[in-house]
């Protein structure tokens, strides 16, 4: 009866993560269908606005170069360079100027020397190599029964994603609002179309908090399965 119990618990787990992640998924394409066809009243792209908000934050030195994909936008503090898909840098909508800004917003940071920004660099090797091992360690202890001490060890691991998910989400949270604040200050949008950009963002930042709900779920789930294991 209890390993019944456990099984369910065990599907349960999984399900919520599955439904959580098509959700945060769902609710950011969403967002960005029915923003990115909405145009500002200014003229200007995902390029200028973000070129805009780097310059008068004194950061000229800060290039913004085009990369492929959709959603792909990033800030690479290494090369000191704001990525923009080509959607977002060409476009003049409410999605491409949220993102863009959301994007400098990270730039700012790193010229500030935002502390968990630096935090999240710091343990960003050491979070890919556990991840890793993390995931090696729990594929084998569920395979071979007789590892079953791999399997926690993949558990403790995997403790380093969560780690690093959580440093992420002040980060994220952090660049959204400087976005936001910008936009509104410089009277790039007006008062409706920064309801529009507060929505993106919002949408947007959403997918980092699935994101690590869903570690700690898949986590949980395998704790069940390791102490089960062990009763055995």
């Amino acid at each position: 009866m209890l390993i019944f119990y456990d099984n369910i618990l065990s599907f349960s787990l999984m399900l919520i993560s599955i439904l959580i992640t098509l959700y945060a998924q769902i609710r950011l394409k969403g967002a960005y269908k029915q923003y990115s066809k909405k145009r500002i009243s200014r003229n200007l792209t995902g390029f200028k606005a973000a070129r805009q908000m780097l310059d008068e934050n004194g950061l000229k030195n800060i290039k913004i170069v085009e990369c492929k994909g959709n959603l792909t936008d990033h800030y690479d503090p290494t090369k000191k360079v704001v990525s923009l898909s080509n959607s977002i840098y060409h476009g003049d909508s409410i999605a491409s100027i949220a993102v863009a800004c959301h994007e400098v917003g990270h730039a700012i940071q790193d010229k500030e020397a935002y502390g968990f920004m630096r935090f999240r660099s710091m343990i960003l090797p050491v979070a890919n190599i556990g991840s890793k091992l993390g995931w090696i360690s729990i594929m084998i202890g569920l395979i071979f029964t007789p590892y079953i001490n791999l399997l926690w060890i993949g558990i403790y691991l995997l403790f380093g994603i969560v780690i690093f998910q959580l440093v992420t989400l002040p980060v994220e949270f952090n660049a959204s609002k400087r976005a936001k604040l910008y936009v509104e200050q410089a009277n790039i949008v007006d008062d409706s179309e920064l309801f529009g950009v507060n929505k993106m963002l919002n949408a947007a930042a959403f997918t980092y908090l699935a994101a690590l709900l869903v570690t700690i779920l898949q986590i949980l789930r395998i704790v069940m399965i390791a102490t089960g294991r062990s009763r055995d």
